[in-house]
This record gives C-alpha cells, sequence and structure tokens, in this order.
C-alpha cells in the first residue's frame, strides 16, 4: 500500500502531461473518447486512494490503540498521520468541488431549457431575437439548437449550414456526456484540468470535422467559424469560441484531418486503468492491515 496508493496521483499529471499532444495528432472523435474514459478511471481511482488513506485513521482512534496496548501488541502504521489527515482535507474538497460542478452543470441545463420554452417538442432549431450572436446545441430529449438572429444575419448561407451542421454533431454524439463526463473527473481531480480542457477542445474540433464532412468543404467551414469568432462578444458563444482555440481550430480544417491510431488510442486507455489497478493492490493491502488491527 505504501506505494500503490499515492500511484493514482502520479498517474494523473502523466494523462495530464500527454493529453495534448494526444489532442494535436489523433482524430478527434477517437481522441475524446479516449481521454474521456482514461479521466473517469483515474479520477475515480485517486478518490478512493484518498478513502483509503482516510481509513488508516481507524489505527490511530483512542480506543483501537489502548486495545492495542492492553494486549501488547504493536500497530502498523501504513502512512505517516499526517498523510492520512491531509487526504481526508483533500477528500472533503474534492466532495465540495464536484458537488458544485454538478449543480453548476444543471442550473446551465435549466437555462438553456427555459429559453426553449414555447415551442412544439419536436422543433429542432429555434431562433432567438438576441442582438448577441451565439448559438448552443441544447442537449435535450430530443436535441434542440439554439440560435440568435443576429449570429444567423452574420453568417453567410453557407456558412449557416455549416452552424447547424456543427451543432447537430453536439447532438448526435452526445459531445456534452463527454465534457460532462471530463468536468466532474476534473472537479474531483484538479491534476486533470489540462485533459478536461482537451477534451472540450476535442469535441468542437470533431463536430468541425463533422461540419465540413455535411456540407463538403474544409474552406468553408474554416470561414464559417473564422467569421464566427469575429462577431461573437464574449467567450464560451457560437462555435464554443476562445482566443486560444478559435485558431487551432481554424488551422486545422486548412490540413489533412488527423488518422485514427488505434496503438496511441489503447495506450491513453491502458493509462487510464492502471490507477485503478493500483487502487486495488492497495485496497487489499489495507484490508489486511485493517485485520491485524481489529483482530
Amino acid at each position: 500500500m505504501r506505494i500503490d496508493v499515492y500511484t493514482p496521483v502520479l498517474l494523473s499529471l502523466l494523462l495530464a502531461v500527454v493529453s495534448r499532444p494526444v489532442a494535436r495528432s489523433l482524430a478527434p472523435a477517437q481522441a475524446a473518447r479516449a481521454l474521456t474514459a482514461a479521466a473517469v478511471l483515474t479520477a475515480g481511482a485517486t478518490t478512493w486512494a484518498l478513502v483509503l488513506l482516510t481509513v488508516t485513521l481507524v489505527g490511530q482512534a483512542p480506543p483501537v490503540v489502548a486495545d492495542a496496548r492492553e494486549d501488547g501488541r504493536v500497530l502498523p502504521e501504513p502512512v505517516p498521520g499526517t498523510v492520512a489527515v491531509l487526504a481526508l482535507a483533500l477528500l472533503t474538497v474534492a466532495v465540495c468541488r464536484v458537488l458544485r460542478a454538478v449543480r453548476a452543470e444543471r442550473a446551465t441545463r435549466r437555462t438553456l431549457r427555459r429559453l426553449c420554452e414555447g415551442h412544439p417538442p419536436g422543433t429542432e432549431l429555434i431562433v432567438a431575437a438576441s442582438p448577441r450572436p451565439q448559438a448552443f446545441a441544447v442537449p435535450d430529449t430530443p436535441g434542440r439548437i439554439l440560435v440568435t438572429s443576429a449570429m444567423l444575419a452574420a453568417l453567410r448561407p453557407a456558412e449557416r449550414r455549416v452552424l447547424l451542421a456543427h451543432e447537430r454533431a453536439h447532438l448526435a454524439h452526445r459531445h456534452a456526456l463527454l465534457v460532462r463526463a471530463a468536468g466532474l473527473a476534473a472537479a474531483a481531480n484538479p491534476l486533470l484540468v489540462p485533459v478536461r480542457t482537451s477534451v472540450a477542445y476535442l469535441v468542437e474540433r470533431w463536430a468541425d470535422e463533422q461540419a465540413a464532412g455535411a456540407v463538403g468543404d474544409r474552406g468553408t467551414t474554416a470561414r464559417a467559424l473564422a467569421r464566427a469568432a469575429l462577431v461573437t462578444h464574449s467567450q464560451g458563444c457560437a462555435l464554443h469560441f476562445t482566443d486560444r482555440t478559435v485558431p487551432r481550430r481554424i488551422a486545422a480544417l486548412h490540413t489533412t484531418p488527423p488518422p485514427h491510431l488505434r496503438m496511441i488510442a489503447a495506450a491513453i486507455l491502458a493509462l487510464g486503468a492502471l490507477p485503478p489497478l493500483c487502487a486495488a493492490d492497495a485496497t487489499g493491502d489495507l484490508l489486511r492491515l485493517l485485520g491485524e488491527v481489529l483482530s
């Protein structure tokens, strides 16, 4: 347990380091799925490792120590007491962060649902009268696309088709679930924030590629993305505009799509599977130690 229980943390750092190179070199769909799965597995393992470290405080409880002294036994100390207390504090913070992320996600979904109220259930496209150019994929049942009149007015007809194809790709491939899963993983384990950022970028690249395929013109798709970025007044609006990612996405559309490399995707999944295996081994060690303490 002395080594295995800390290994998920080290592997979290490794996953964070490789996430951006993977996002650049691998097909967006493949990379997004692999990184999300690895992040969820790693976050679960690191959270469980904190639980294991916290449980070692049982061996330091006054009743347990008193019983051991009466029996003349020396209690094993799997980890220092300060480490166990720190793990308890980190676990508390992780739970609070996850709860806060869940509440924020629910609030966002409620807001988007309210904006779609008053329209027939089968309506896919909802145009809202607003001077702010924005576009959203609303992941409901069924999914809807919410676009402001300002955004439609800013785009040419071919670029509007790109916009709608982009948002349809988000809905068809359930990108919101991937982003939400990566976000919760990063909330539980802040070391995975770079992975969350990579997944958010990848789902946009994925939708860009789907839109380019739907309209049959990568150049038009790149122009639509650039125009949407220029008319957007705030971050996180149309086509997930941010200063850092839009130039990369436009540049990617002017090149050939990245390849599907199964070996790299498999390596990422294997990296994500290692933390749970280490946590499972640490669990077995702790159970044996607790058996000695409580016997």
